[in-house]
């Protein structure tokens, strides 16, 4: 959709490392660039503002990522300063430490400021459900899921007409099996280890590695699988620990406790996803607490591979149990294991016949060319109650 003349979006998030929050900021980046306006984005920096670069947005450096009061100050500040020299149009904060200061720069300046509330945030106090409340605080909020929209309205004195759902988009033409060279797939293959000769079914948990992604939870689930005699499975770990090494080695050392070692492997960080969902022969989102939307449901099915899920959460809007994948309990390793079983033992065909439902309903409810244009639409729509 077209853009007023001389928009210019500012996006306001922790860091560009990897995430589901950090992917939505680059695409709509790259969006309002390809409408003739202007994209920015606060951000400490990270792996993925290469992309954001390359894209024709712009990076403005600061220490957004603090929950320090006195930087948190410092941010406001330094983002006044940015909103006067490039006549920002509209702020959108993505993360709730920055959103403080985003929105204080934002009223500052008589700017309108929108946040995506990406996560269901727990407020287990009246001070954390004040702090939460940061990301309804401005002129729009969106949810990332419906279920997100109903926590958001559970939780906070919002107006409905003020909360409007937009679910996360996936890049179709990134995710799309036709464009995936069978030496990318090779490529993995060989720096994950798995022989041309391993026949056994491959299995992928991607995401940050991090104790509520529920790799422990398959790791029991495996090592039960192989207590009954299973060894036709092996269950590939593709994620960056930002960090935790202690969770690292706690896998690592689960891993070889449960006599594992060449069952489940942990891979590290992947920057080819479409390739690794295709050396896969089905992903898992094994989560102990609800994500709100789940990309890393809707990438693999994006690519054809049927999933299996914790049955809560946005997931359970993304996946079509029995249809184009499968909804677990959550942190119950015997019945983990069990779904890991019978997703092995319905056999290639049956997987590709999900994998297709799946790829197709993906393509017709989740592309990133619909959130993008809502997302634009929902900028046109703050500017003009402005007016």
């Amino acid at each position: 959709m077209p853009l007023p003349p001389d928009f210019t979006l500012l996006q306001v998030i922790p860091e560009l490392e990897t995430g589901g929050a950090e992917q939505s900021t680059i695409d709509v980046a790259q969006a309002v660039v390809r409408a003739g306006g202007s994209a920015l984005v606060a951000t400490r920096g990270g792996r993925m503002a290469a992309r954001l670069q390359a894209d024709g947005a712009r990076l403005a450096q600061m220490p957004v990522h603090t929950k320090n009061p006195l930087t948190i100050l410092g941010n406001a500040a330094r983002l006044v300063a940015l909103i006067r020299q490039e006549k920002v149009s509209i702020v959108h904060a993505r993360s709730r430490a920055p959103a403080f200061s985003a929105l204080w720069a934002a009223k500052a300046t008589g700017t309108p400021f929108v946040a995506t509330y990406h996560g269901v945030y727990k407020a287990q106090s009246p001070l954390k459900r004040w702090y939460n409340a940061i990301m309804t605080r401005g002129d729009l909020v969106i949810a990332n899921s419906d279920y997100t929209r109903d926590h958001v309205l559970a939780e906070h004195a919002v107006d409905a007409d003020r909360l409007v759902t937009i679910p996360r988009g996936v890049d179709f033409a990134r995710f799309d099996p036709a464009f995936v060279t069978a030496d990318r797939i090779e490529a993995l293959r060989g720096a994950w280890g798995v022989a041309p000769n391993d026949h056994r079914t491959r299995i992928l948990l991607a995401g940050r590695l991090t104790r509520i992604k529920g790799h422990l939870t398959i790791i029991e689930a495996a090592r039960r699988m192989a207590e009954a005699g299973r060894k036709d499975f092996l269950i590939l770990f593709a994620g960056d620990d930002q960090g935790r090494v202690n969770y690292t080695a706690e896998l690592h050392a689960a891993i070889e406790a449960a006599g594992l070692g060449d069952a489940v492997r942990v891979v590290g960080h992947c920057a080819d996803m479409p390739a690794a969902y295709l050396l896969a022969d089905f992903a898992i989102l094994p989560t102990s607490v609800p994500e709100s939307f789940g990309r890393a449901a809707v990438e693999p099915q994006a690519m054809g591979r049927p999933v299996i899920a914790s049955a809560h959460g946005g997931v359970t809007e993304t996946i079509v149990d029995g249809v184009t994948g499968w909804l677990a309990p959550v942190d119950d390793a015997e019945a983990w294991a069990r779904a890991l079983s019978r997703a092995i033992d319905v056999g290639p065909g049956k997987r590709m016949e999900m994998g297709e439902a799946g790829r197709r309903r993906a393509r017709q409810l989740y592309s990133v060319d619909a959130m993008c244009a809502q997302t634009l639409a929902a900028y046109e729509r703050v500017l003009e109650a402005r007016r």
